[in-house]
């Protein structure tokens, strides 16, 4: 009774000092791909979409390049929304900070059941406790807890850790399959999840005994986890968007720069001095690059440390959190990504070393652990190292609390990352300092000449120091490098419409839509162009599309608002004038209801005109400008011709008669 409470206790105190660790990251704001995966996402905002998460991945993101298959990770964020009422910080961290207590559960019960099977009648409750600080605590975790989208991470490394620690815990419930559902929902979270098969495959080799040959052990013991995988796999790929790519590079570069990264990751768990949220590694050149040979000769020694630490017992926990550390990096060694290294993905691969580490320590005490005071001794140097490692995570916490911070950060840590000078100048730019920007995003330029942002960004800046003559070659810059990319088209589209270019801003804008349907920001502009220039259909059916994005969007629902009381206004003029009909009257009643998109009435109530005044050159006009709106190109020309007929010098006239011309001869030259 009493080492339990002891245990308890401790455990109580354990969560304290991860609690003490991590209290100043629950306000942190949103970062990076939150943005377009949080922020910007109308599908998060209601409870309503969380079964088109399970069928429609651009459910995930507004970026057709980013509608990646994680149902179980969005349903997790729209239930926050929901508790948050909003885009409120402290709910976001709170969920993952949860999930990742769980985590440090999962950790402690597989460290016990491996750290048993190394010393037998042994009960490595301690060890096991410091498995789960030291990885609970270690500022590379911050990188992943502070980073709400990496939420999926966390949900990952639940489902390897937690579906094998339910495998090796409770064999006997194995026929009921179990310990697959963690794995499961992790892989809906995040797909590098489907590693659990190889990490199961090493457990089961290294630790469990019966007839028959060990890998036919192996493969029979692995065969159910291998069938879901496999299914779960086929999913994946089949459920992400068609626009989806990795933005890797080279795939043999990739990979081979993944052998320097390595030793990265393992330096960072030993001195995690350098972390930055986006690093400025950049691909090896080949085979013969030192760093290829030296990452090569590093993993080499590194499974030999594996290889010679299992050949005893005692040692395979070791060997065990080794091949842990390098499985669970494959994911993301084989898969070409953006980033050729992203501290992130240090969270899962650190389990492996966390329990690696702490059983080299419990071997290397030994027999000594029966003298007090060399357990005494032992547990003030794990507090120290423990409360270094608290330090760090708190300091990394204030790093990650603001865009400014955190972009500051990574141009210190990583100075030739052109893609952190840009972000750093926007927070910079959102600040109202513009010059400084300008020079900040000249440096992200000088490292990356080719990065379409960086132009974008620029063509900002610069109109907004009110250079506008440098301002639109820089977003043309930027819509030669990336013309599918909606942002480009998005603020050049804006920059237009701050110029008076309200025509060419609305082509931009559809261009933008059409690439990113689901970017309220894009759409929102849209309605405030189309309103500018009097299109009013267009700007109906704009708010439908936006409503059934986000039913409770305000931008729609006030414009919606201000149609409806347009068209409430034209019909109570309309009784007036019935009362007491003249032709400016039913002309004033035709402009109304062209103003509130209410074509077909427009043109009734202009016929109405023309048959108290056959003669009257502004109910052409109007018959020719809501023909114009309804793309009924004939009829137009016609009224605009006849307008002209009876008033030539009548200019709006001319500019329907103009906008009916070129949209026949756009329909003809169509067929």
């Amino acid at each position: 009774m009493m080492r339990a409470a002891k245990r308890l206790a401790f455990a109580a105190l354990a969560a304290a000092l991860v609690v003490l660790a991590y209290s100043n990251h629950f306000e942190n704001e949103f970062h990076f791909d939150d943005g377009h995966t949080i922020v910007d996402n109308p599908a998060i905002r209601s409870l309503a979409n969380v079964p088109r998460f399970f069928t429609d991945s651009g459910t995930f993101s507004i970026l057709p390049t980013h509608e990646v298959y994680r149902p179980v990770l969005t349903a997790s964020l729209a239930v926050d929304y929901r508790l948050a009422g909003g885009y409120h910080p402290f709910q976001y961290h709170l969920t993952t900070f949860l999930w990742f207590l769980v985590l440090l559960v999962a950790v402690y019960a597989l460290a016990r059941r491996i750290y048993a099977a190394g010393l037998p009648g042994r009960d490595p409750h301690w060890p096991a406790f410091a498995a789960a600080l030291v990885f609970g605590l270690h500022p590379a975790s911050a990188e992943t807890v502070n980073y709400v989208i990496q939420r999926g991470d966390v949900f990952a490394a639940l489902g390897v850790v937690g579906g094998l620690a339910l495998y090796a815990g409770a064999p006997r419930a194995r026929r009921y399959g179990l310990y697959l559902l963690p794995v499961v929902l992790g892989a809906l979270a995040k797909p590098p999840t489907l590693i659990f098969v190889a990490v199961l495959a090493l457990y089961v080799a290294m630790f469990e005994n019966g007839r028959g040959s060990r890998a036919l052990r192996t493969a029979r013991a692995v065969a159910p986890a291998l069938v879901v995988a496999v299914a779960l796999g086929w999913l994946l790929g089949r459920m992400n968007g068609p626009g989806f790519h990795t933005g890797g590079g080279p795939a043999l570069l990739y990979r081979l720069t993944q052998l320097p990264v390595t030793w990265s990751y393992f330096a960072a768990f030993w001195a995690p001095i350098h972390l930055s949220a986006d690093t400025d590694r950049g691909l090896v050149t080949g085979f013969s690059d030192p760093s290829v040979l030296a990452g090569a000769a590093f993993v080499a020694a590194l499974l030999a440390c594996a290889v010679l630490a299992g050949m005893r017992r005692a040692g395979k926990p070791i060997a065990f959190g080794i091949g842990f550390f390098l499985v669970t990096l494959l994911p993301t060694a084989v898969m070409p990504l953006a980033e050729v290294e992203n501290d992130h993905r240090m969270f899962l691969p650190f389990v492996g070393l966390a329990m690696a580490a702490v059983w080299c320590v419990r071997l290397l005490a030994g027999e000594r652990l029966a003298s007090p005071a060399a357990r005494a001794a032992l547990a003030a140097a794990g507090a120290a190292v423990l409360a270094l490692e608290a330090y760090g995570t708190h300091a990394r916490n204030e790093v990650w609390r603001t865009e400014i911070t955190l972009w500051r950060d990574v141009t210190e840590k990583s100075p030739k990352n052109g893609r952190g000078w840009m972000n750093y100048g926007v927070v910079v730019m959102e600040s109202g300092d513009s010059e400084k920007a300008l020079e900040l995003f000249q440096k992200a330029l000088d490292h990356s000449p080719t990065y379409s942002n960086v132009y974008i960004n620029l063509g900002i800046v610069t109109a907004d120091l009110g250079r506008h003559a440098e301002a639109e070659p820089h977003f043309l810059h930027a819509l030669v490098l990336a013309p599918n990319q909606a942002s480009a088209h998005f603020f050049y589209g804006r920059w237009l419409r701050q110029v008076g270019r309200h025509a060419e801003a609305l082509h931009q804008l559809d261009q933008a839509a059409t690439i990113a349907p689901s970017d309220l920001g894009v759409r929102h502009l849209r309605l405030e162009t189309l309103a500018a220039l009097g299109e009013w259909q267009r700007l109906r059916e704009e708010i439908v599309a936006v409503l059934a994005i986000a039913p409770d969007d305000a931008a729609a629902l006030q414009n919606q608002t201000l149609l409806k009381e347009t068209a409430a206004v034209a019909e109570r003029l309309e009784a007036a004038v019935r009362a007491a009909p003249t032709p400016e009257g039913w002309v004033d009643v035709s402009l109304r209801y062209y103003q509130s998109g209410l074509y077909r009435e427009c043109l009734r109530a202009s016929n109405q005109a023309l048959t108290l005044r056959p003669g009257y050159a502004e109910a052409y006009n109007n018959l020719a400008a809501a023909h114009n709106s309804l793309r009924e190109w004939d009829q137009a020309i016609a009224a605009a011709q006849r307008a002209l007929v009876l008033k030539p010098d009548f200019q709006l006239a001319r500019n329907n008669l103009a906008v009916a011309q070129a949209g026949k001869a756009e329909a003809t030259k169509g067929l």
